[in-house]
C-alpha cells in the first residue's frame, strides 16, 4: 500500500498570552491507502482536534499535513473548499441530515455541487442506497427512520462522490449497540470493497476493534500505537483496554 497521508509535527493552541492551550503537541503518523485507522484517547486529549485540522474545518498552528504531494496547511480558503469537497467525505455523531429532504435526496445532495446529470445521480444514488443497504428507506424523511437508518445514510451521503478518505467523528456514539455494529461492520465491508481509507475517532473500545491499527492520545500526543495485524476482534478488543487502563480513557464497550 502506498503511503497517502503524512502528518508532520502538528500543533494546535487555542487562546493567547496567558490563557493559552496546547491541544495538539507534536504529533507526527503516516496513513497508507485504503487503511482503517481508529484515534482513540480520554476527552480532553485533542483526538477530536487533530480531526478537525485533518479534515480542514480548523487549521495547524504549525507542522504539516500532507495528502500525496498536496499539503493542506498552505492552502487558501477557496482551495481548501475544492479539496475538502473532492477529497474528503464526513461522518458525524449527529448525522447532519436535512429533515425537508427524503433519504434519497440527502444522499443525492453531495452530487449535486460536482454538476453530474440527474440519470448519473440516479443511478449513483441506488448504488450507495444499495450498498449500505437503506434503498426500501429511499422515500422515507429523517424523522421517519431510526437513529441506525439515518447514520447509514450519512455514510451514502460520505460515499457518493468517491473520497479518498473518508472522516469520522465518534459515528457510534447516537447508536444503540445493534445499529452501532452494523455501521460499525458496513465500515470494514466499504473498507475493503473500495478501499476506502478510513479515519475514526472514537472513545469506545468495541468500535475500535473493527480498525486496523489504531493511535492513542493524551495530552495532544500519541501515547501508543496498536496494529490489529492477524489477532482476532476479541483479542483486539482486549489489547485497547488494557491501553485504555494506561492513558485514562473510557472503557466503553457496547
Amino acid at each position: 500500500m502506498s503511503e497517502y497521508i503524512k502528518v508532520c509535527e502538528v500543533e494546535k493552541y487555542y487562546g493567547e498570552g496567558s490563557n493559552v492551550t496546547k491541544a495538539v503537541d507534536g504529533v507526527s503518523f503516516d496513513v497508507d491507502k485504503g487503511e482503517f485507522v481508529g484515534i482513540m484517547g480520554a476527552s480532553g486529549s485533542g483526538k477530536s482536534t487533530l480531526l478537525n485540522m485533518m479534515s480542514t474545518i480548523d487549521k495547524v498552528t504549525a507542522g504539516h499535513i500532507y495528502y500525496g504531494e498536496t499539503d493542506i496547511t498552505g492552502l487558501n480558503e477557496d482551495k481548501l473548499s475544492d479539496f475538502r469537497r473532492d477529497n474528503l467525505g464526513f461522518v458525524f455523531q449527529d448525522f447532519n441530515l436535512l429533515d425537508t429532504l427524503t433519504i434519497g435526496e440527502n444522499v443525492a445532495l453531495a452530487m449535486t455541487f460536482h454538476t453530474k446529470r440527474k440519470k448519473e445521480i440516479k443511478e449513483k444514488v441506488d448504488e450507495m442506497l444499495n450498498l449500505l443497504g437503506i434503498s426500501g428507506i429511499r422515500d422515507k424523511f429523517p424523522y421517519q427512520v431510526s437513529g441506525g437508518q439515518k447514520q447509514r445514510c450519512a455514510c451514502a451521503r460520505a460515499l457518493i462522490n468517491n473520497p479518498s478518505l473518508l472522516l469520522a467523528d465518534e459515528p457510534t456514539g447516537a447508536l444503540d449497540s445493534k445499529a452501532a455494529q452494523t455501521l460499525l461492520e458496513t465500515f470494514t465491508r466499504i473498507n475493503k470493497s473500495m478501499q476506502a481509507t478510513i479515519l475514526m475517532v472514537t472513545h469506545d473500545a468495541f468500535s475500535a476493534s473493527y480498525c486496523d491499527r489504531i493511535l492513542f492520545l493524551k495530552d495532544g500526543k500519541i501515547f501508543n500505537e496498536l496494529v490489529k495485524g492477524d489477532k482476532s476482534r476479541r483479542d483486539f478488543l482486549n489489547e485497547i483496554l488494557d491501553i485504555l487502563a494506561l492513558t485514562g480513557g473510557d472503557k466503553d464497550v457496547k
